[in-house]
Order: C-alpha cells, then structure tokens, then sequence
C-alpha cells in the first residue's frame, strides 16, 4: 500500500490529492492499482473501455496488426501517461488498438462512475485531469483507426495472432486464463469455449489448459 502511495504522490494529475485520501480510495477501492508483467496485454482491439488508468510506473505500447500481418506500434506511453481518458465517458467506448506492456508495469485504475464522483468533487482534479487528456488526445492525432465490430473468433484469431508475433511461435503460451481472456474480449467463459471448440473442429487450432498452437 505505501509502495502505491508513493507511486501516486509522483503523479502530477493526483497531486491535488492529500496521501489520506489517496490511502482512503485504495482502501474503499475506489482507486486500484495493478501489475502488469512485460509483454501483456492490458487492452485489446475493441474492448470496451471501463475505467481510466494512470501509468504509475514502466512502460506501455499501443499496436496494430496490419492486413500483412506486420506488427505495428504506433504509440509509446511512459509513467505519467493515461490509458482511457478520451473513451471512458465516450458513446463509443471501445479502444481502437491494442494496448500492451513493454516493461512490467504498474496502473492505477478508476472505474468510470467513481471517476465521475471525484471529477465533481474536485475542482483542481477536474482541471489536471481536462489538461492530460487533451494532450494526449492532440499526441495521438490522427494515428488511431476506427473500431469495427469483431466476431467471437475474429477477436480470438486477433489475440492468437498477436500473441504469435509476440512469442515468435505458432504454439502460444497462455499468459492468462481462459477466464480472463473471455473478459478482456467481453464474452461469457462458455462462450469463448464453446468458439475455441468449434475452431478445433475446424481445423484452426489445438488448444489445452496452458497454450493455444495456431494449425494455419
């Protein structure tokens, strides 16, 4: 928790925060901070967007696979920077790229609504918080691509593909479980498993508990 503290405190959108209020929203969750190890996906193209994240530490990349297959990064993200900012409160809250770690990273998340409460609450917050998203909204200009809507499968093959890439391997190590996999696509568990066996049977994959192996 102090460790969390002390991250926050480097902050400058936070500083207008005392630390007991920031010890108080970690404690209630209102605010959560998670790790991430390197090489993970924090977001994937087309999830719905949630919540608003800091970057309190370490090192993030915002890629796109391209219609070749070549892995792109369009964009870097430092500590300091956000994730979320110009979606959490959009009518269209979906990320447009992929969002993963370069380095072990760590992120303060804040859910939409108490992020609403505390814009509201305070107004120094309300105004570091305007500045750092027009700035990184004017940063990413005209590099973000429109979302489209993908399948089950398309958003498991996306997934799948860009872990291939990562891993340099057809045969791809889960780094998370199928759980959480089915969330980070926003799908129910049985549904991802229900697509993961009909993509056997059609000959696309072979799969267990641990890793996915690419039959294409």
């Amino acid at each position: 928790m102090l460790h969390n503290i002390y991250l926050m405190k480097q902050i400058p959108l936070l500083q207008s925060l005392s630390e007991e209020d920031m010890l108080d929203k970690l404690r209630n969750g209102t605010f959560k901070v998670t790790r991430y190890k390197k090489n993970s996906i924090v977001h994937f193209d087309g999830e719905k967007c949630t919540k608003f994240e800091v970057i309190l530490s370490g090192k993030i990349a915002v890629d796109h696979i391209d219609e070749s297959g070549r892995l792109l990064t369009i964009s870097e993200f430092n500590t300091n920077d956000i994730i979320g900012g110009n979606l959490v409160f959009s009518k269209q809250p979906y990320y447009p790229m992929t969002i993963s770690t370069q380095l072990t990273t760590e992120i303060l998340e804040i859910e939409r609504e108490a992020l609403f409460d505390l814009l509201c609450q305070n107004p120094f917050f309300l105004r570091a918080y305007l500045e750092v998203v027009s700035d990184n909204a004017y940063i990413l200009g005209n590099k973000i691509k429109h979302y489209t809507n993908k399948t089950i499968r398309e958003s498991v093959m996306y997934y799948l593909n860009y872990e291939s890439k990562k891993q340099k391997s057809s045969h791809i190590i889960l780094n998370m479980t199928k759980k959480a996999l089915a969330e980070k696509i926003g799908v129910q568990r049985t549904s991802l498993s229900r697509e993961l066996a009909k993509m056997r049977n059609d000959g696309l994959i072979e799969f267990d508990r641990e890793s996915i192996t690419l039959l294409e």
